[in-house]
């Protein structure tokens, strides 16, 4: 809570985040935040949790900012769910967006027990399957030279403004990130879906600083 400008520790759950860059933003301002995911952390392990995030929705969280897995939710499987592919069938290409959905909408229900929720995805069929995004951000809107559209359902928490950080441009300009067809340069390797997913900085640290500390007037006198 804020009364006043004076800053007040928050505890946060980052969900299915390993990397820890939305988490240590958050501890950089001084909040009790963790990350959970299956895997183990990236970074300092005291604040992770290594585990299936399920099982800590109701541990008396203030707000929760959640990645929720991807691969099967977006447009690219699509194929897959059709025709089937090298790694699977398209049976269990269905199977495997329906367990998506099923977890992605989790996170949503969260909201029953976390006041405040935002859950971060690519575009993809959760736009339909649930509702549009409440925004789509760029990481160029927060000063990091790139481009990775992403869209934000947000409960309890506004939007994100861009701190006048913003590049130069609009979403059509191509970035560091970039090759010249628009595909992310980032070629095939074991690491290049983590390496895809991280939160750019930028956008790590504007969730902290606007989302952390949440402005609560102070309750009326009895």
């Amino acid at each position: 809570m804020t009364l006043g400008r004076r800053t007040v520790k928050r505890k946060w759950l980052i969900a299915c985040e390993c990397s820890a860059v939305v988490r240590d933003a958050l501890r950089a301002l001084g909040h009790d935040a963790w990350s959970c995911d299956l895997k183990p952390c990236e970074r300092d392990p005291r604040w992770h949790i290594q585990d299936d995030v399920l099982k800590h929705l109701d541990d008396g969280w203030d707000g929760m900012i959640a990645h929720p897995d991807c691969t099967y939710l977006t447009v690219a499987n699509n194929g897959p769910m059709a025709n089937g592919c090298k790694l699977y069938t398209a049976a269990e290409a269905r199977r495997r967006r329906n367990d998506g959905v099923l977890f992605f909408m989790e996170m949503v229900k969260a909201f029953h027990a976390i006041p405040h929720v935002a859950i971060e995805n690519p575009v993809g069929v959760m736009s339909t399957l649930y509702r549009k995004p409440d925004q789509i951000i760029q990481p160029w809107h927060f000063g990091d030279d790139a481009s990775k559209k992403t869209c934000l359902w947000l409960l309890g928490l506004p939007k994100l403004v861009d701190n006048g950080t913003r590049l130069p441009g609009d979403d059509k300009t191509r970035r560091a990130n970039q090759t010249p067809n628009g595909q992310n340069k980032l070629g095939p390797s074991d690491t290049r879906k983590a390496d895809r997913a991280r939160t750019y900085p930028g956008i790590a640290a504007a969730m902290a600083s606007q989302w952390g500390d949440l402005d609560f007037k102070e309750p009326p006198c009895p």
